[in-house]
């Protein structure tokens, strides 16, 4: 890990060094939520696996959706259904780092998705979870530009 960080530091000093954009969003090969419903959090209270024929675009990231009418609630109003710190693991970003998530693992609170690790996780992260929330709203404005993720 220290060896790739000291490369990325000599070749980010050189001139004209082209820096690679980091990952706002969670989303493996381009496909966020890995591959579940975003609206379905909401709709039906539990994850719910979209369907590779119903997506839609938002901001360069492809979203699947279990129904048409998901995907257009999804479009009308995709702020609305956006999991909260791009949809990285949310107990992470309260301690300042990125996190993969497990789609399963999940809390809407005050009408926003949050996403954690594993089961354990987001039960540790329940207990005092508006301390995380507002910890991990501080943190994010730095961390969604790191480009070390947690797995």
């Amino acid at each position: 890990m220290r060896r790739r960080t000291l490369l990325l530091a000599a070749l980010l000093a050189l001139p004209g060094a082209v820096r690679a954009e980091a990952p706002k969003v969670n989303a493996e090969g381009g496909m966020a939520l890995a591959g579940y419903d975003p609206v379905a959090y909401f709709t039906d209270a539990r994850a719910t696996p979209g369907r590779p024929e119903l997506t839609a675009a938002h901001e360069g990231f492809t979203y699947r959706f279990a129904s048409a009418a998901n995907r257009d609630a999804f479009v009308a109003e995709p702020a609305r259904y956006l999991p909260q710190y791009g949809g990285w693991c949310a107990y992470g970003m309260a301690r300042g780092y990125k996190a993969v998530i497990d789609p399963a693992a999940f809390t809407v609170v005050g009408g926003k998705l949050y996403l954690n690790y594993d089961a354990a996780i987001a039960a540790t992260w329940q207990r005092n979870r508006a301390d995380e929330i507002h910890r991990a709203d501080g943190h994010w404005p730095k961390v969604m530009h790191s480009l070390d993720v947690a797995r």
